[in-house]
């Protein structure tokens, strides 16, 4: 497998993006101004990360995101290293990342990748979706922010 830069020409993977966001707005809206990265295994696009430069020394990552068929694989773990790495090639000091406070598993991967929690962005979920959205059976209301110095 492979982690590359999304070729310029190449229309990016929104099927995948809409899976770790389900607006396709907001996902629009950070492609047009972040970096997209997918991991490529046997020519198919399995996995996929955006960053997001967000201060002068701050980047952020934003829609980590691996093929349903490919999880379980250590992808997503491979995904945020990958970033943490770009984060320090692109000279940031410092990389954050969100996520809901029903994702379980995604706080626990960012947490084994050297992410902290850093703060609650209280109903960021209920200001900036139409609709709910749900997770492991819980509504996602609140954005957990998370960071490490790079």
């Amino acid at each position: 497998m492979i982690i590359q830069p999304l070729a310029f020409e190449t229309t990016p993977p929104m099927e995948l993006l809409l899976l770790a966001d389900p607006s396709q707005t907001l996902v629009e809206g950070y492609l047009k101004r972040g970096s997209c990265y997918v991991a490529i295994d046997e020519e198919m696009m399995v996995g996929v990360y955006v960053l997001l430069p967000t201060r002068p020394d701050t980047i952020e990552l934003v829609n980590v995101v691996v093929d349903e068929a490919h999880q379980g694989k250590g992808i997503g773990k491979k995904l945020v290293l990958h970033a943490i790495e770009q984060a320090k090639q692109l000279g940031y000091r410092t990389i954050e990342v969100g996520t809901g406070n029903s994702s379980v598993d995604q706080l626990a991967l960012y947490q084994k990748c050297g992410f902290r929690m850093t703060g609650i962005d209280r109903d960021f979920f209920l200001r900036h979706y139409d609709q709910p959205i749900f997770e492991n059976g819980i509504q996602v209301v609140d954005m957990v922010r998370m960071s490490q110095d790079v």
